[in-house]
């Protein structure tokens, strides 16, 4: 059995849903991979608590979920944290998406001390992928961020892991589920905003809304995509983005009576990289993504022309695809 030290940064919906499965799992994780969790890091927008015997789990969840704070505990330590002793950081602050933040920070600190991280953060490899990727390399650290990317669908594990040789030449993608929900609402007389709070209630929209209305959540998305399986080594400024500000009800509709319908599209192909709002057929495999539902066609030399699709309203998914980058980090 080998216990795995961690530190959990940021205690929202997905590291709360961590939580709650590494609990609900230590039975499986014990019995088919060798492995338990002690979690004796914590931290919230209020600081920082330690605590080397290990917190109760579900006691924290409760204790945020009824409004408490990391400041509140007897374990409080501060504003910043000791890193000794720790063997993997599960990273789910707010993104940052113009530096990275302190995520990126913690990251080069973590894994230049030789500590895994495992990310839900998309700022930090938006930002330094390829070089936390060699950092990691150097000091024998794993790097998990399959969860950066659509939550549970595993985009990033299919192309390091099962394509093995092959090369992808065209990738599109829906890969953000608030855009779909904001449409589905305007088709049925909803308000935009109306929409989006409702996404922000359910854990499924950024903090800031924008970063998915402004289509950043899906090229932040693109990027890690590209640079992790397409060999690819672009920056945010070589995507040409545009949001779904300027859709309407009436839009959705008139498309909609010819068979049609507009998705938030990724797409890469030839070297060229945009996120924008595009007429697709309905039924289409993209066109069918509706709702909470996200969904990537890849299409390569070898393994032929794939989709794959998830439903995710909740970031359960998210949080157990941080479970699954651990395991695949540290089972014996």
């Amino acid at each position: 059995m080998k216990e795995i030290k961690a530190a959990m940064l940021g205690l929202g919906s997905v590291n709360k849903n961590l939580l709650r499965i590494i609990t609900d799992k230590k039975e499986v994780l014990a019995r088919d991979y060798g492995i338990s969790f002690k979690v004796v890091v914590i931290a919230d927008s209020s600081g920082y608590a330690r605590l080397d015997a290990g917190f109760d789990m579900l006691a924290l969840v409760s204790h945020k979920d009824n409004g408490g704070r990391v400041a509140d505990l007897a374990e409080f330590v501060g504003t910043s944290f000791d890193m000794s002793g720790l063997d993997v950081i599960f990273e789910s602050t707010p993104v940052d998406h113009k530096t990275g933040g302190e995520a990126l920070k913690h990251c080069r600190e973590a894994l230049g001390k030789g500590i895994s991280v495992v990310l839900a953060n998309k700022g930090p490899v938006v930002h330094a992928l390829l070089e936390l990727k060699a950092l990691a390399a150097k000091n024998k650290a794993g790097l998990g961020y399959s969860a950066t990317v659509c939550g549970g669908l595993p985009i990033i594990n299919i192309g390091e892991r099962d394509m093995i040789a092959g090369k992808i030449s065209k990738l599109s993608g829906v890969f953000n589920g608030t855009s779909n929900f904001v449409f589905d609402a305007l088709k049925n007389g909803g308000s935009f905003d109306d929409a989006i709070r409702e996404a922000q209630a359910v854990g499924a929209a950024e903090a800031d809304p924008s970063l998915d209305t402004g289509g950043w959540d899906t090229a932040f998305k693109l990027l890690i995509i590209a640079n992790s399986i397409m060999g690819a080594d672009i920056k945010l400024a070589d995507i040409e983005v545009e949001g779904i500000e300027n859709i309407t009800a009436e839009m959705l509709i008139a498309e909609q009576s010819v068979g049609n319908t507009v998705k938030l599209v990724a797409k890469a192909e030839d070297g060229k990289y945009s996120v924008k709002p595009m007429v697709i057929a309905e039924d289409s495999f993209l066109g069918s993504c509706n709702g909470w539902e996200m969904g990537v066609e890849i299409h390569s030399d070898l393994y032929g022309i794939m989709y794959h699709k998830l439903y995710e309203k909740e970031p359960i998914p998210t949080a157990a695809s941080m479970m699954r980058d651990a395991v695949n980090i540290f089972q014996i």
